[in-house]
């Protein structure tokens, strides 16, 4: 097969559009293998009889004609008899590769239960064994032997209408570290939870890998590793190939946003400080953690009854996610009335070298706003006792950094000490949910980057709030979808905050609770996402006419422009 044959096949497989109730007579005609294997077409067992003959697979399929809570049953059947979540894992990329549709609508059935499963803490194992369990590859993977022709390349993927890319190098994978070409897990399983959670159409979405090698040397040596053997890329030759990628995107797929995911730290606020103001796009890491952090803050603050400009918050942890998180507490202190240079004062960092003052050398710029006139400490403990702070914020991926010495010192200095361990996967948490409460007495105000179990809080069992990213970006990027962004401002990340905080109720709030449950987590985003669209719409960042027009009701473009798996 020559490649003009190739790429023409592809695109019958994986179509633009899902197939409706008027495309029966017309796709009467289409090959029965492109019904039945195209995930975006199949439908499985919930094929109707009249489906099966106009659409010429009769007896290609069983008798039975399953309804939608037979088929969720039968899936459910399946999981439970995975033995381990990798397994759960590897069962639910296979059935998004066969019926993308039903794939949705079990995601949907118990976001609780399955957001794990597809996203972190499982994603990491996944990404830590991908090469193993690799079977239908997803997304673009592309190389630096590829260079000076990604605009080309970029045209063989079947969607032109593509709306949105997650793209990551695999450098910084979770707190994992280089998984190189592994990493396409992250790009992956975010953008399920676009569509899962916050109504992203699948076939908008487009997650891809930019290989420029691994430092890895255990993937090196594996066999079955799929990324280029080489060690990685670095300087101008990395720069001039995420370069040509940003231009080859804006090219290809002109009303395109890009989130850069999981690149290192020094990496990741630079080419977000290069591509900002020149295209649409954003970095979850460092926005969509800060937009978490923040409402799980103002959250705090409410069951303080005081304001955040009177906080002092301290970060273990001092790279990108840390930064971008204090830069957004900075500004919403500012809307307080904080001059910003003091609302900056108000945020304090550590890393490896100890406390980050205006004496240490090697700071990079972005760090250098939080480098604040300080004596020096070499520990934890010792900041803590120095600074005294209200919120202690764990980006370090140090997991047990938050030891019961430091959060007992958090304690006897807060009547409601706020502990934020905001590292995953679990096995990077500074601290569980259960050794927060232990050690405070059940005072503290909790929330985690992973999940946990509930505790049990004197007579009451409950579970604690999770600063998921996933209450952010799905939300932003419906809003981005919805209005035609083109460009991604910080003060989008102000306004998902603010709404997401709004969203926790006062009966919440007496529990300690600071996130909404996530069993309302598609509702909370479609609020999320209406306020974030008229928040572009008032910057005057719309690019579509049906969002710009005079009177335009933003609420129900969002609401019109859902997926909804059942009827798709």
């Amino acid at each position: 097969m020559g490649p003009a044959r190739h790429k023409a096949t592809l695109h019958s497989l994986v179509p633009v559009r899902y197939l409706s109730e008027m495309d029966l007579e017309s796709a009467s005609a289409q090959s029965t293998f492109n019904t039945i294997y195209n995930p975006r077409r199949n439908k499985g067992l919930a094929f109707t009889r009249d489906e099966r003959a106009q659409l010429g697979i009769e007896g290609l399929l069983p008798d039975s004609v399953d309804d939608p809570a037979t088929q969720l049953a039968r899936c459910a059947s399946h999981l439970s008899h995975k033995p381990t979540n990798l397994e759960r894992y590897i069962y639910l990329s296979e059935l998004e590769d066969r019926n993308e549709r039903l794939f949705y609508r079990l995601l949907r059935s118990d976001l609780g239960r399955f957001m794990p499963l597809v996203y972190t803490p499982t994603v990491g194992e996944a990404c830590q064994e991908y090469g193993h369990i690799l079977r239908r590859p997803k997304g673009m993977w592309l190389s630096l032997r590829m260079k000076g022709r990604l605009r080309e390349v970029l045209r063989n993927w079947p969607d032109a209408d593509t709306r949105f890319i997650v793209v990551t190098d695999g450098e910084r994978i979770l707190g994992l570290g280089d998984l190189g070409a592994n990493g396409m897990g992250i790009p992956v399983g975010k953008l399920a939870l676009y569509t899962a959670v916050a109504g992203v159409p699948p076939w908008t979405t487009l997650p891809v890998h930019l290989d420029v090698g691994t430092n890895n040397e255990s993937l090196l040596a594996n066999p079955l590793y799929p990324g280029l053997r080489q060690h990685r890329a670095t300087g101008d030759e990395y720069l001039a190939f995420v370069e040509e990628f940003v231009d080859a995107v804006q090219h290809v797929f002109p009303q395109c946003c890009i989130q850069f995911e999981d690149f290192a730290g020094k990496i990741a606020v630079a080419l977000l400080d290069c591509y900002r103001d020149r295209c649409c796009c954003f970095n979850d890491d460092v926005q969509g953690t800060a937009g978490v952090a923040l409402a799980g803050l103002l959250g705090a603050c409410r069951v303080l009854g005081q304001p955040l400009k009177s906080q002092r918050v301290l970060f273990l942890g001092a790279g990108a996610a840390a930064t971008g998180i204090a830069n957004l507490i900075a500004l919403e202190m500012e809307s307080e009335g904080l001059e910003i240079e003091q609302a900056r004062a108000r945020c304090s960092l550590m890393n490896s070298r100890g406390l980050v003052t205006s004496q240490m050398s090697g700071l990079s710029d972005f760090q250098m706003p939080f480098a604040h006139a300080a004596a020096p400490c070499s520990t934890l403990i010792e900041a803590v006792r120095q600074l005294k702070p209200t919120a202690l914020i764990g980006v370090s991926t140090q997991g047990g950094a938050f030891t019961e010495e430091v959060i007992r010192e958090m304690s006897s200095l807060n009547s409601r000490p706020i502990i934020f361990p905001y590292s995953n996967p679990t096995s990077k948490s500074e601290c569980t949910a259960q050794q927060a409460m232990e050690w405070t007495g059940g005072r503290a105000i909790f929330g985690s980057g992973s999940p946990f179990p509930p505790v049990t809080v004197g007579n009451r069992t409950i579970t604690l709030g999770q600063g998921n990213n996933v209450y952010i970006f799905p939300a932003v990027g419906m809003a981005v979808y919805a209005t035609q962004a083109s460009r991604v401002p910080e003060s989008v990340f102000l306004e998902a905050a603010r709404t997401l905080a709004s969203q926790v109720t006062e009966a919440s709030l007496r529990d300690g609770i600071i996130y909404p449950p996530v069993g309302s987590i598609m509702a909370c985003s479609e609020v999320v996402a209406i306020a974030v669209a008229k928040h572009i719409v008032q910057l005057g960042l719309a690019r579509n006419p049906e969002a710009t027009r005079p009177g335009a009701d933003i609420a129900d473009l969002v609401r019109r422009l859902w997926y909804h798996p059942e009827t798709a």
